[in-house]
């Protein structure tokens, strides 16, 4: 029977009976959407959004960790498996035949149930997060895969507390952040879904098995494959990996999950994979973050992320840069999302060194910005000692120089050096054409009246601060004293026209943490 033929009816008993008739109904909203919000100052539009104001402490906090986590990172083979498992020869579909079987036979459905968070201690993870010094925690709340890691409402048999570990992911690490003061984010990629996962209804095209539909097309899973019954083949034609063609039943769905997460979940932050999406029914998402959280703290204390500029050009939202560094000082204050290694785990992965991690911490902080940094946990919920090694090496930095980067805030230029010659443009996915930092590179920022100066790496002798010097455009004024970061150890110095020439450390807390980066705290007469 064809999904075109098929019936409600008959779509209905091939899901379940009864339980899946009562949940039909929210599966597969029809007719005028439902864009009813929680009671607040906001509407679901973009001039009433255009009077948000971001709150301060973002621009404070500097650093959040995510756990880019849930059923994908159960398989342990990187980021798309349940896409890519069904193009065929991809590595993961290769992998997939190879482990598990064809994907006509056994499908992404039958692996979500693997997802067992068998070891994850939520506690003494937030215990190390906090640790490294970051001021903000991301749970997954849905991938691309149509799983949401709470207790989902309008998900009701692809969820976490439904399958797989049985636990309401979302709600345990809120709790575990917000008792160690942490403000708490939940990330959505739910609105791209209906295209990415329409490769589930295809099928091989060459070999044996070749036009043997995977099991995708089953409509007895169609609350996590979707249906695509009345989708016309014109846009069929217009999916894309990350797009966002999709019919207004679908468009409803996205809102009813969205605003069921941020209902439950009441975050501080609330990140979307894209610019806004689906004009009303994302705004609608958006002014429901901004009213729960009015709701709850007595005025909005919120944050949505886009990666459009366009979006956050007046009010509305907080501009984000996936894997990407901006070329200069921003106005407002904004984030890079990035990862150690693959969003999500991957065996035998290679991961960023510390060095990388607090090169870009250090350039985005200069530049008014925060970084997300994503660890990747694998299905246990523990992360491997490789992990671990990263991030001890961030700790050990931040505990010695974290005073130069939490509530700071840009200097009059973020830095000298040869990187700063090296413009990448200020897109995202741009951190890999940024060079290395040495110690010739420095980046600066200012708290209480001192300016906080990074050169990045151990020198053998001196520092030059070429901003600080006699003759810069900076003009920095008369310099009094500068004292080392950790330490508190005052460092000789001698203010010259080509810059402030400051003497290495006699003695350092953590060689290895020298290495990073040497942090001085620079205070003028």
């Amino acid at each position: 029977m064809t999904m075109e033929r098929l019936s409600r009816r008959g779509m209905i008993r091939m899901m379940g009976g009864v339980a899946a008739a009562a949940a039909a109904p929210r599966l597969f909203a029809m007719g005028a959407p439902d864009l009813t919000l929680t009671k607040g100052p906001y509407a679901g539009t973009r001039p009433s959004l255009a009077n948000y104001q971001m709150p301060d402490w973002f621009g404070k906090a500097k650093f959040g960790i995510w756990a880019h986590w849930g059923p994908q990172s159960a398989i342990e083979q990187g980021d798309w498996y349940a896409r890519n498992m069904y193009i065929q020869d991809s590595r993961q579909y290769k992998y997939h035949v190879a482990t598990y079987g064809h994907p006509s036979k056994v499908g992404y459905k039958d692996l979500v149930p693997n997802f067992k968070a068998a070891t994850w201690d939520p506690d003494h993870l937030m215990d190390l997060y906090v640790k490294a010094g970051a001021k903000y925690f991301f749970s997954m709340g849905v991938h691309h895969d149509n799983f949401d890691m709470w207790n989902s409402k309008y998900q009701p048999r692809w969820n976490a507390v439904a399958t797989g570990p049985k636990k309401d992911i979302v709600s345990i690490w809120g709790a575990a952040a917000r008792k160690r003061g942490l403000k708490f984010g939940v990330s959505e990629h739910l609105s791209n879904s209906f295209d990415w996962l329409y490769v589930a209804h295809t099928s091989d095209k060459t070999g044996e098995l070749a036009g043997v539909s995977y099991d995708g097309v089953n409509p007895a899973f169609a609350d996590l494959y979707h249906r695509y019954d009345d989708v016309s083949a014109a846009d069929i034609a217009k999916f894309a990996s990350m797009g966002r063609t999709a019919p207004d039943r679908w468009k409803q769905q996205y809102f009813n999950r969205v605003k069921d997460l941020v209902d439950q979940a009441q975050p501080d932050l609330l990140y979307t994979d894209g610019g806004i999406p689906f004009e009303e029914y994302g705004l609608g998402t958006v002014a429901e973050l901004y009213n729960v959280s009015e709701l709850r703290n007595g005025k909005n204390q919120a944050i949505y992320f886009s990666k459009t500029d366009k979006d956050c050009a007046v009010g509305t939202c907080t501009l984000d840069r996936e894997r990407g560094v901006l070329d200069a000082i921003h106005p407002a204050p904004w984030q890079t999302d990035t990862c150690i290694g693959n969003w999500h785990y991957q065996k035998g992965a290679t991961y960023k060194k510390p060095k990388k991690v607090i090169d870009l911490l250090v350039d985005i902080v200069s530049k008014n910005g925060n970084l997300l940094l994503n660890i990747p946990l694998p299905n246990s919920g523990t992360p491997d000692d490789q992990e671990l090694a990263v991030l001890a090496g961030i700790t050990e930095w931040m505990q010695l120089n974290g005073e130069g980067i939490f509530e700071t805030t840009p200097w009059k230029v973020y830095g000298d050096g040869p990187s700063t010659k090296a413009a990448v443009g200020g897109g995202g996915f741009n951190e890999g054409k940024k060079p290395d930092l040495g110690v010739d590179d420095v980046r600066y920022v200012q708290k209480g009246g001192a300016v906080y100066a990074f050169a990045m790496g151990k020198p053998a002798v001196e520092f030059v601060l070429p901003s600080l010097g006699t003759a810069s455009a900076a003009q920095p004024g008369k310099v009094k004293m500068v004292e080392a970061l950790g330490s508190g150890q005052k460092l000789g110095f001698e203010q010259k026209a080509d810059g402030l020439h400051v003497k290495a450390p006699g003695r350092v807390p953590s060689e290895a943490a020298a290495e990073l980066g040497t942090g001085m705290k620079v205070v003028f007469a």
